[in-house]
C-alpha cells in the first residue's frame, strides 16, 4: 500500500472515497515548525488537507469555503476542532470553585504549599491549597490573614490533615477556619471521618430565604482507599452529628440538613504521590472511585454528584491528558510545585528536586503517624533522612524504652542523627508540646515507649523544617516529600527554560501542563482520524510565557 508523504513527515492513507476541500491554498502550512505551531494553537480550529501533489498540511478551518473554486483537487483528511485547556475536566468544578481550569495545586505540609504559591494561583484564577499541616495555629492564622487580604474575591483553599496523634491540632485548625470564614478545605490523610471534619462541613449548612439548602463550607477530600472514599461520599454519621449537637458545635437544624449532602463536594483519587500515599496506580484507583461514586449517586440522588479528580503522578501533559480521558473531573499537582520558586522549600531542596529521576524516591516513616507505622514517600537522592528515619522505626518496634537501646547504638544516634544527647532532645520535646499540646507529655509520663516515640518524632518533625529553612549542617537530614512525578517532570522540561529551578513558577507549570495536554489531545485525535504524525509532533516544548 502506498502513502503520500511530505517533508514534514505527515502521511495519510489513500481514501477510497475522498472528501473535497474548498479553501484558500495560501492558508495551508506545510513546514514542520508551522504545523507544530498550528497544533499548539488550541484556540483555533484547523483542518488537515492534502494537495494534488500528495503533500499533507494544515489550514485554519476558517479558510475553508463552501464554494467550488481554485482549490479543486485538494482533499479534506481530518478536522482538528479548537481545544482550549478550559474545556478539560468537569465544567461544574470550574463553576463551583470559580476557576479558569479544572486544575489545582495540592497542600504540601509545613507551608511548602506556601501563601506565595496560593496567592500566585489565585491571582491567575486557579485554585491553590495552603499547606497548613504541621504548622502551629499562630502561623496558620497569620497565613489566613495574608491570603484573604491578597485574594478577597479569588479562589483558595486550606488544608485540614487528619492528626490522630495530635487531635488538638485538627480541632484548632477547624476553629480557625470557622472563625475566618474559610470556605474551602482540602482534607487529607483521613483514615475515617472525625468530629472535626464533620463539624466544619455541617457548620456551613443553612436554608436560604427561599428555603433551599446551601452548602457554605466546601470539602475536597484527598483519598486513596475505597472505604474512606465511601465515607466522604455519604452523609455524616448520625452518631457524630448527635455528639456535635450536644456539644453545641452545630445546631439541630444543621444536623438534620446534613442527611441530604455528602461529606465532600470533590474527591481526589490520590495515587502514587509524594508524602502520604498508598502508592496506588492511578489507572486502577480512579476508575474504581468513579464507579463507587456512581453507585452511591444512584442510591442518594444528590442534586450535584460528588466530582472525582486525580492526583499523584500528574507532572507531564501526557499524565494530565490521561487523567482527563479516564474521567477525572479535575487534576491536582503536588511534587512539581515544591520545585517552584513560590514554594516554602529552600533553594537547596529545589535544586535537589530539579535533579531527581523517577527512581530517586523511597518510602520512610511519617512523623505524624510514626507509631502506627504509616509511611510517606520521599526523595532519597542527596539526603540520608529516609534511611535514618527507617532505622528509628526499627528501634521503636524492637525496644520498649530509650534505656533499652544498646549503648553503642544510642551513642551512634546521638552523634549522627540527633547530634545531641537524648536527654536534651526529650527536654526540647517537653518544652515544645507544653506550648502546643500538653496532653502529649501527660500521656508519656508513665509510658516509656510513648516517650521514645516522641523523642524519635523530634527528628522526623524537625527534618522537614530544616529542609524548608535550608538549615546549614543538616543537609543530609532534610526530609523532602516527593513522588516519581518529579522525575517525569524533569525529563519533560529538560532543554527548556523550565529546566532551571529559578525559572519554575507555579502558574507557568500549570499553564504548560494544561496547554501541553490540549496539544497532545489534538495530535492523538488526528491520528485516530487516520492522519499519521511523526512522534516529533507529540512534544510540547515549554516556552516562556509572555
Amino acid at each position: 500500500m502506498t502513502v503520500a508523504t511530505a517533508d514534514n513527515g505527515i502521511r495519510a492513507l489513500p481514501r477510497t472515497a475522498s472528501v473535497a476541500w474548498h479553501g484558500d491554498p495560501a492558508a495551508v502550512v506545510f513546514a514542520p515548525d508551522a504545523v507544530q505551531a498550528a497544533l499548539r494553537d488550541g484556540a483555533q480550529a484547523y483542518v488537515v488537507v492534502r494537495n494534488p501533489d500528495g503533500q499533507v498540511g494544515m489550514a485554519p478551518a476558517a479558510a475553508t469555503t463552501t464554494r467550488n473554486g481554485h482549490s479543486t483537487g485538494w482533499e479534506l483528511l481530518a478536522n482538528a476542532p479548537a481545544c482550549p485547556p478550559e474545556q478539560f475536566g468537569d465544567p461544574l468544578f470550574r463553576a463551583f470553585h470559580q476557576v479558569r481550569y479544572a486544575y489545582s495545586t495540592g497542600a504540601m505540609a509545613n507551608g511548602i504549599a506556601s501563601a506565595d504559591l496560593v496567592i500566585a494561583m489565585g491571582q491567575a484564577q486557579l485554585l491553590g491549597s495552603f499547606g497548613a499541616a504541621g504548622l502551629v495555629p499562630a502561623r496558620v492564622e497569620e497565613n489566613i490573614q495574608r491570603i484573604q487580604q491578597a485574594l478577597p474575591n479569588q479562589p483558595y483553599a486550606f488544608n485540614l490533615i487528619h492528626s490522630p496523634s495530635e487531635e488538638a491540632l485538627e480541632r484548632g485548625a477547624v476553629e480557625l477556619y470557622l472563625k475566618y470564614g474559610i470556605r474551602t478545605v482540602e482534607a487529607s490523610a483521613f483514615l475515617a471521618l472525625t468530629p472535626q471534619i464533620v463539624r466544619y462541613r455541617v457548620a456551613g449548612l443553612r436554608l436560604n430565604p427561599q428555603g433551599q439548602l446551601e452548602i457554605q463550607n466546601r470539602v475536597i477530600a484527598k483519598i486513596s482507599r475505597r472505604e474512606t472514599a465511601a465515607a466522604f461520599m455519604q452523609p455524616a454519621p448520625d452518631k457524630l452529628l448527635a455528639e456535635l449537637v450536644q456539644q453545641g458545635y452545630i445546631t439541630p437544624q444543621q444536623a438534620q440538613l446534613a442527611q441530604y449532602v455528602p461529606m465532600a463536594d470533590d474527591l481526589t483519587a490520590e495515587s502514587d504521590s509524594g508524602g502520604h500515599t498508598d502508592n496506588r496506580p492511578l489507572v486502577s484507583l480512579l476508575p474504581s472511585l468513579l464507579a463507587l461514586r456512581d453507585d452511591i449517586q444512584a442510591q442518594r440522588n444528590y442534586p450535584m454528584p460528588v466530582r472525582v479528580g486525580a492526583a499523584g503522578g500528574i507532572s507531564t501533559p501526557a499524565a494530565v491528558l490521561g487523567a482527563f480521558m479516564m474521567g477525572a473531573a479535575y487534576v491536582v499537582t503536588g511534587s512539581v510545585n515544591q520545585a517552584c520558586v513560590e514554594s516554602g522549600s529552600s533553594a537547596h531542596v529545589r535544586n535537589l528536586l530539579a535533579q531527581a529521576g523517577i527512581a530517586d524516591v523511597m518510602m520512610a516513616p511519617a512523623a505524624d503517624m510514626f507509631e502506627m507505622g504509616v509511611k510517606v514517600q520521599l526523595l532519597k537522592k542527596g539526603t540520608l533522612f529516609p534511611l535514618r528515619a527507617q532505622r528509628l522505626y526499627e528501634l521503636y518496634v524492637q525496644y520498649d524504652a530509650l534505656e533499652d537501646i544498646p549503648a553503642a547504638e544510642r551513642a551512634k544516634l546521638e552523634q549522627q542523627v540527633f547530634q545531641k544527647p537524648l536527654e536534651e532532645v526529650w527536654q526540647e520535646t517537653v518544652n515544645y508540646f507544653m506550648q502546643r499540646d500538653p496532653e502529649q507529655i501527660e500521656r508519656a509520663a508513665d509510658k516509656p515507649k510513648r516517650k521514645m516515640a516522641l523523642v524519635f518524632r523530634w527528628y522526623l518533625g524537625l527534618s522537614s523544617r530544616w529542609a524548608n529553612s535550608g538549615t546549614a549542617g543538616r543537609e543530609m537530614d532534610y526530609q523532602i516529600w516527593c513522588g516519581p512525578a518529579m522525575g517525569a517532570f524533569n525529563d519533560w522540561v529538560r532543554g527548556s527554560y523550565l529546566e532551571q529551578p529559578a525559572n519554575r513558577r507555579v502558574v507557568d507549570v500549570a499553564m504548560h501542563l494544561m496547554h501541553g495536554a490540549a496539544h497532545l489531545y489534538r495530535v492523538q485525535s488526528l491520528r485516530m482520524q487516520g492522519v499519521y504524525l511523526p512522534t516529533a509532533y507529540d512534544g510540547y516544548r515549554p516556552e516562556p510565557l509572555g
